[in-house]
């Protein structure tokens, strides 16, 4: 990671501390708190494997089901199709929530086809990973927000669901207007949902995902649970400084239904699948 990017995570990590994101997680089995996050709602984003999924993807598979996860979100194929996929999860007793698909073909002629895949993965989410540097105001989010709803439209009626997911410039500011609260606002929750990142919602200095958990219940059917070093940089969940159990608290107002694990940069990703999954099964909150 460069030096401009850690100064950038360095302010962020402060302004997330101030909103009360940055605080030393609480211990895994609290005492006074009886909630857990059912085993399978647990889940890997692929993301955090690519490394070894370019290599051997059943084998990663296998792997990440004897560590005890439950489910995945797809996130590059690495050179396989859909069914390819599916037949090394159903081998695995794996199941696919959700795939990543890009904003041009989600808004484009090949959603159908992006649709049907999903179905062939037996997901149920079709999610928008990020947007162009090139829609970065809130007239291109606005335009964003129409094309979700028509893309979210297609989706239903294909039985699945769209969902956005963040990063951090989606949370900042834009002459006066939050960048995410556009998309929140101007999105039909009956169409369009959220796959809210907690690491990115952090690093933006959005407020407090319990509490976006609480102004737009039902939203957020997925997370991704990235936890923050104390430099700003990428942990293994439950290792940073993100206080998770107070995100969850409102979790089930959320509408959260899956719990994805992830890690951008993971020196050794089995190693941080096992840490984080490992945390994630004993939390109480």
């Amino acid at each position: 990671m460069n030096s401009t990017r850690r100064a950038f995570l360095g302010t962020a990590l402060g302004a997330a501390a101030v909103a009360g994101l940055g605080t030393v997680p609480a211990s895994a089995t609290g005492a006074g708190r009886c909630r857990r996050i059912p085993p399978s709602a647990i889940g890997m984003h692929l993301y955090t494997m690519r490394t070894p999924l370019a290599t051997d993807f059943r084998g990663t598979l296998e792997r990440l089901a004897e560590i005890g996860y439950a489910t995945v979100g797809v996130s590059g194929r690495h050179g396989n199709s859909a069914a390819d996929i599916r037949r090394m999860l159903d081998g695995t007793r794996l199941k696919a929530v959700l795939e990543h698909v890009g904003y041009d073909i989600v808004r484009g002629p090949g959603l159908p086809q992006a649709l049907e895949d999903i179905h062939t993965l037996g997901g149920k989410w079709i999610v928008v990973p990020s947007l162009p540097g090139s829609l970065h105001s809130p007239a291109g989010y606005r335009e964003v927000a129409r094309e979700f709803n028509k893309a979210g439209l297609a989706a239903r009626e294909s039985g699945l669901k769209l969902l956005y997911h963040n990063h951090g410039t989606d949370h900042q500011v834009v002459d006066g207007v939050s960048l995410y609260d556009i998309l929140l606002a101007e999105t039909d929750p009956e169409l369009v949902g959220f796959e809210l990142d907690l690491y990115w919602a952090a690093n933006g200095g959005a407020s407090a995902p319990g509490e976006l958990f609480v102004r737009h219940p039902r939203r957020f059917p997925a997370l991704h649970v990235k936890d923050m070093a104390p430099d700003g940089d990428f942990a293994d969940v439950g290792s940073g400084v993100l206080d998770f159990p107070a995100m969850f608290d409102t979790a089930r107002q959320g509408g959260v239904k899956q719990w994805l694990v992830e890690h951008d940069s993971p020196a050794d990703p089995f190693a941080s699948a096992l840490a984080s999954y490992t945390y994630l099964s004993r939390l109480r909150y």
